[in-house]
């Protein structure tokens, strides 16, 4: 019997961890239910009639439904008083008195049990998991027993002494819950089971004793109970393993990503030819026979600067003379013109720069015709934006005025 109980809960949890595969629940907290049972229990053997020593029972259970198929949970049931089950008979007595009166308890129940159980719903585990009016678990469980008594002890004289004590004890179950889903959150469940009593010895007389084994037929109880389940869910949902819709949007992006790739190649494919054209160049470059300049000219006459401080388009005292000299010289050479080139130097924003160089050039241009009266028509004022001309940063803060005849 130990190796049966041991095999249904080693294929309870296989079949479990093969139907999380299929399946899945949103978390921890979510799939509880709570549920109260009532019914009858009855002893199988040694005692009067199968009916006439049933006697009711009730009990509360909490559960966890871990998948589709595997439900854990904990229990707690009593028995109610009728003392049938504790009468005591001595063997040998003809006095004609009630010893029976010995096993008797005086509480209001004679009997609990609290374990904990594992449940396999059969229905979604060979036929798959979906919403059934009607299915059917295999429930086993285990726990702590406990059987009240008389506590004191009866002598008759000439006879034995007995002496009853209370029992604990460890019981084992197993059964069907036959269920029905009235609807998503409720269920009530029909529950046969047969529980053992595993351990403890039977009270009996004085220094006689008599004890049966685990699983012995004289321990054994039939329980039939009806429960009623709250089911506070969400449930489970079937894995869907074919999505149409899923599968195109991965083709789409699939072929998406395979167009980009296929740019890519092109993109390598002609950045691999321009390499071996610069490489051409440069090998056509190193072969060429240098050149030997024998004579540089540098004619510098008709070139004037004008520099400036930072930030400014503002023509100092000390640059003036610059400016000076281009008005004399157009003075002097009525055909010539010139052409101002304003530049900023690398500092500060861009569009900034770009405005301060044309201011620059125009600086010089406005000087010219209203100083020293150059018609505006002779003069081309420009803005070039960033210098970098001179390896000096300051330098690079100039109009370059050039005269051309």
């Amino acid at each position: 019997m130990k190796k049966l109980l041991f095999v249904a809960l080693a294929a309870a949890t296989v079949f479990g961890a093969q139907a999380q595969k299929a399946y899945y629940t949103p978390s921890f907290g979510d799939n509880w239910s709570i549920g109260v049972d009532g019914g009858v229990v009855t002893p199988l053997s040694r005692h009067h009639a199968f009916f006439g020593d049933m006697r009711g029972a009730f009990g509360l259970h909490i559960q966890k439904q871990v998948t589709p198929v595997v439900a854990i949970g904990v229990e707690g049931a009593a028995a109610v008083n009728t003392s049938s089950w504790n009468e005591v008979s001595i063997p040998g007595n003809n006095s004609g008195i009630r010893y029976s009166e010995i096993g008797r308890s005086g509480t209001a129940i004679d009997n609990l049990y609290v374990g904990v159980y594992t449940n396999v719903n059969l229905f979604n585990l060979f036929c798959g998991y979906k919403a059934r009016f009607f299915d059917m678990d295999l429930t086993i469980g285990g726990g702590w027993g406990h059987d009240f008594y008389n506590d004191g002890a009866f002598y008759h004289p000439g006879s034995y002494v007995f002496e009853a004590k209370d029992q604990n004890y460890l019981q084992a179950k197993a059964g069907l819950n036959f269920n029905f889903n009235v609807c998503e959150n409720l269920t009530i469940s029909l529950k046969p089971s047969v529980a053992w009593n595993m351990t403890g010895t039977e009270y009996a007389p004085l220094n006689v004793y008599h004890s049966t084994a685990a699983y012995s037929r004289d321990k054994w109880s039939f329980n039939l109970m009806a429960g009623v389940q709250y089911n506070f869910g969400p449930g489970f949902v079937t894995a869907d393993t074919k999505n149409q819709t899923e599968i195109d949007a991965l083709n789409a992006t699939l072929n998406g990503l395979r167009a980009e790739l296929a740019a890519c190649q092109a993109t390598a494919a002609a950045n691999m030819a321009n390499i071996k054209n610069l490489q051409a160049e440069l090998e056509a470059c190193k072969n060429r026979k240098p050149e030997v300049i024998e004579k540089v000219s540098n004619n510098l006459s008709s070139v004037r600067y004008v520099f400036y401080r930072i930030g400014s388009s503002k023509i100092t005292a000390d640059q003036q003379p610059n400016v000076e000299m281009v008005a004399s010289y157009l003075k002097n050479h009525k055909d010539s013109k010139v052409v101002v080139k304003g530049y900023a130097s690398p500092d500060g924003n861009l569009e900034f720069n770009k405005k301060l160089a044309a201011a620059r050039a125009e600086s010089v241009k406005t000087m010219l015709v209203n100083k020293y009266g150059i018609a505006s028509d002779r003069i081309q004022a420009e803005g070039c934006g960033i210098g970098d001309m001179f390896s000096e940063n300051d330098w690079n803060r100039v109009s370059i005025c050039t005269l051309e005849d």
